[in-house]
């Protein structure tokens, strides 16, 4: 299990990070990042997540190069063969549930990656092209709502529990985070299907390799 989650919150750092240089170059940087209020971080998370992974999956008429980067991320991270599967390919379709341990802290964020396959391409006047948009969604729910879908296993496949409010701004505000370090002081806490810990562990290495970082240890 330390293997994926060594992976896992780099990756979630920084694409959170991604989305806020986007937010910021856009004029549109989320208050959350000075005001820590628990339902406040969790709109800002989920801009930031769509915004963070849209850049890493956005394609450019004028830049072939990465144009090429974006569609090979997809195809690594999202696309399955399964010769069960209609035209012999399926996609990943994980989702996964971040809130924090501390009562009233307001903090859910659901995070579904391709949730509805059929609007991943669209048509364009140059061709068929990847949407984007299709293939990360984010949704803000109240605490009764995400306590209800957090052990059905059709809605969530795995449940990241922050300890509060201030582990999800510590994590953004410390560059060099120490996964074990993290991991001993309890900050975190996994449950659900540990494949998937692995599949978005997976995801988050890759967007390190993709913005030519370090690997975590």
């Amino acid at each position: 299990m330390h293997a994926g989650f060594s992976c896992l919150l780099p990756g979630l750092q920084q694409t959170l990070k991604l989305g806020a240089n986007t937010a910021v170059a856009a004029g549109e940087l989320p208050a959350f990042l000075d005001r820590a209020g628990g339902r406040l971080l969790a709109n800002g998370m989920a801009v930031l997540l769509r915004l963070g992974f849209g850049y890493l999956l956005s394609g450019s008429l004028v830049d072939e190069a990465h144009s090429k980067k974006a569609q090979a991320f997809f195809e690594e991270n999202f696309v399955i063969a399964d010769p069960n599967a209609p035209g012999g390919l399926r996609y990943y379709q994980g989702k996964f549930l971040i809130r924090t341990n501390k009562r009233g802290d307001d903090m859910n964020v659901l995070l579904r990656f391709c949730p509805d396959p059929g609007q991943l391409y669209v048509d364009t006047p140059f061709g068929r092209a990847l949407n984007r948009l299709a293939v990360v969604d984010t949704r803000v729910m109240a605490e009764s709502e995400a306590d209800r879908i957090e052990q059905d296993p059709a809605q969530v496949d795995l449940v990241i529990r922050f300890r509060d409010v201030e582990s999800i701004l510590g994590l953004l505000r410390r560059p060099d985070a120490d996964i074990v370090g993290l991991l001993l002081e309890n900050l975190v806490q996994l449950t659900g299907h540990v494949g998937h810990l692995f599949k978005l562990g997976a995801i988050g290495t890759d967007i390190q390799l993709s913005l030519d970082l370090p690997k975590a240890a």
